[in-house]
């Protein structure tokens, strides 16, 4: 077969996921991405962060999100028969063990520099990829994963799951204490990520009740109430907080349509583990999706908007390459269920994008963020962050379920 030099046949007259060529172009994408990522890996503990040519950057702040998406990624890579896979997933779960483990207070702290804590919160969106770590390393077979989460799983129990409201407080101090009353989609959103991969990992129904618990409050609850728009943050009773502005990054007024699109991707993951039952699901889960794609693609240029307002206006414009990845997965998500030319033309428009953009052809890995003149730039990122994003755009369209991707993996590697 004759490699294609873009993502598919522009005159293809069926759909990409069907086409050998294109699923020969986005696995040989996730292959520069693992051989890229595996010069995080250093001779001390932890992981370093790369540059944009995958040099190590000069600092040695490491964060429990890296360290937690480095795991998660490589487990996948060794499910695909990725040589030297183990050595990341081993260096990743020892380091959690060692340096992010808190063995005063117990749980996992947010920040270190070295070998000291540099930020030490307690953060249930680090918690939850702890649990997605420890799930994907089971996964792959490691001997300390079921001690991971049966450990994080005890510190999620005791300080984050509101079994009343059934979704995931948000934050406390080092020994626990609150310090604030803030509660948030984005940690519940990779929460339902996490729990799904433990049920799939352990077959424990608890994390599939859970999962279900967080989707009904979003997707059933809120976004058919909000135009299928997903506002970000909530007071403590779990009312829309309208008015909240934090971080501009990681906590941006108004509503984020990347989050829609894997909130949207990981209903139907949850559906589909669930039995398929007749719920209307798959319809909640297009709205949410195509509402998202609609409000926040930018043209002429394309890319989407980091952020909305809360009538679908662009609040934030600049472009990110994560949600790019997740929009792929979540529009492929809906080609594998109910196969609709509207979404082909949308997954094409993504890889499309993404092959002119974002994919770095010449080192590997993906830019994280574009200029107004559609170059990469720094202003939000240094380097090049993570895998994960980017590889999951690679991985999940190339499996022929909903679920259980790790197991079709393992079998086809």
């Amino acid at each position: 077969m004759t490699q294609l030099s873009t993502p598919g046949p522009a005159d293809a007259p069926a759909f990409w996921l069907d086409d050998a060529g294109h699923r020969a172009w986005i696995a040989r994408d996730a292959d520069r991405q693992f051989a890229f990522f595996r010069a995080s890996l250093q001779s001390g503990p932890g992981f370093c962060t790369l540059d944009l040519a995958g040099n190590p950057l000069p600092t040695e702040v490491q964060e429990l999100h890296t360290t937690t998406r480095l795991i998660h990624s490589y487990a996948l890579g060794h499910l695909r028969g990725v040589s030297g896979a183990d050595d990341i997933v081993d260096q990743g779960m020892r380091y959690l063990r060692s340096h992010h483990r808190d063995p005063q207070h117990g749980g996992y702290v947010w920040g270190l520099d070295g070998d000291a804590v540099s930020e030490g919160k307690k953060l249930a969106y680090g918690h939850v990829f702890v649990l997605l770590a420890g799930a994907s390393a089971r996964q792959a077979g490691h001997a300390d994963a079921d001690a991971l989460i049966g450990d994080v799983c005890e510190v999620l129990d005791r300080h984050f799951w509101d079994e009343e409201a059934g979704l995931f407080r948000d934050e406390f101090n080092r020994d626990w204490t609150p310090f604030s009353t803030y509660r948030g989609m984005n940690a519940n959103m990779h929460g339902v990520e996490a729990l799904l991969t433990a049920f799939e990992a352990t077959g424990q129904e608890v994390f599939l009740q859970r999962a279900g618990r967080i989707l009904d409050f979003f997707l059933t609850r809120v976004a058919p109430a909000e135009n299928w728009r997903l506002p970000e943050h909530y007071t403590e009773d779990w009312q829309i907080d309208r008015d909240y502005s934090g971080n501009p990054m990681f906590r941006p007024a108004g509503t984020t349509p990347g989050h829609s699109f894997e909130l949207g991707r990981l209903l139907l993951q949850y559906w589909d583990l669930n039995g398929r039952p007749e719920d209307g699901s798959p319809d909640r889960a297009r709205r949410v999706i195509e509402q998202a794609l609609s409000d926040a693609w930018l043209e002429p240029g394309g890319g989407f908007a980091y952020t909305l307002e809360f009538d679908g206006k662009v609040r934030i414009a600049s472009r990110y390459w994560w949600p790019v990845t997740e929009a792929i997965g979540a529009v492929a998500s809906l080609i594998k269920l109910d196969r609709q030319p509207e979404d082909e033309e949308w997954y094409r428009r993504l890889w499309t994008f993404a092959d002119r953009l974002l994919i770095d052809h010449e080192r590997g890995g993906w830019f994280p963020e574009l200029a107004e003149d559609d170059t990469p730039t720094s202003t939000q990122f240094i380097g090049k962050p993570d895998i994960y994003h980017s590889l999951q755009a690679c991985l999940f369209p190339l499996e022929p379920g909903l679920s259980r991707y790790a197991e079709t993996m393992k079998h086809m590697s």
